[in-house]
C-alpha cells in the first residue's frame, strides 16, 4: 500500500512540478557554475547505498571545500541556493528517488555513511524501512541549519545533541507507522513549508 502510494503520488508530483523544474534548473545554471543537480551518496533501506537528488544550492565542488553538514550563513551557498533552501525547493528532485523506490514520501531522513556508522546499531532498526522526504524529525528540526549556525562546534552538537534526538523520533515513527500517520506527517510538512 505504501509503495503504491509513493509511485502514484511521485508520478503525479513530477508531472505537476516539471515546469518548475525547468525554471529552477535555468536559474541555477545561469547564476553559477556547476551541475543543476546535487547528488550525494546516502544510506538507504537495508544499508543499500543510493544517490539522493537535490537542486544544487552551493558553489561547484562545495563538498571538497568544506564539511558535509551545512549551516545557515555558509559561504558556499549561492544566492539562488538561499532561496531554494529557505522554502525547501531544493528537495523537490527527491520525487525521483521516491519513484525509483530508493525513498518514500515518509520515513527516516537518509544520512551519509559517516554518521550512520557512528550510530550503526540504531540504524539497523531505522533502515528496515525506506528513508523518506519527511518524518517527525524533519518537522521538529525544520530550522536545523539556523540552530547549528549559532554553535561554535556545530558538528559535535549535531552528533551529540541533534542526531540522537532525530534517531529517537525516527525509531518511534518506525515502531508506529501507518498510512494515517504518513498522511498526517505529509500535511504537517506542507503546512510548515507554506507558512
Amino acid at each position: 500500500m505504501k509503495r503504491l502510494f509513493d509511485i502514484f503520488f511521485s508520478t503525479i508530483g513530477l508531472v505537476l512540478v516539471l515546469p518548475f523544474f525547468v525554471f529552477f534548473a535555468l536559474l541555477i545554471k545561469l547564476s553559477s557554475k556547476g551541475e543543476v543537480f546535487f547528488k550525494q551518496e546516502r544510506v538507504g533501506q537495508n544499508f543499500n547505498l543510493f544517490k539522493i537528488y537535490k537542486f544544487r544550492t552551493m558553489i561547484k565542488d562545495a563538498e571538497s571545500k568544506g564539511p558535509k553538514i551545512t549551516v545557515a550563513g555558509d559561504q558556499r551557498i549561492t544566492k539562488i541556493g538561499k532561496l531554494l533552501r529557505k522554502y525547501k525547493i531544493d528537495e523537490l528532485p527527491q520525487l525521483i528517488n521516491v519513484l525509483k523506490g530508493e525513498m518514500s514520501f515518509v520515513g527516516p531522513r537518509p544520512e551519509v555513511i559517516k554518521y550512520v556508522n557512528i550510530f550503526k546499531t540504531d540504524y539497523e532498526k531505522l533502515l528496515t524501512v525506506r528513508p523518506g522526504i519527511t518524518d517527525p524529525a524533519s518537522i521538529k528540526f525544520s530550522k536545523e541549519e539556523s540552530v547549528l549556525s549559532l554553535s561554535t562546534s556545530w558538528e559535535e552538537d549535531y552528533l551529540t545533541r541533534i542526531l540522537p534526538e532525530k534517531i529517537k523520533l525516527s525509531v518511534n515513527y518506525v515502531d508506529n507507522c501507518s498510512v494515517f500517520t504518513d498522511i498526517k506527517l505529509i500535511l504537517k510538512t506542507v503546512f510548515l513549508k507554506c507558512v
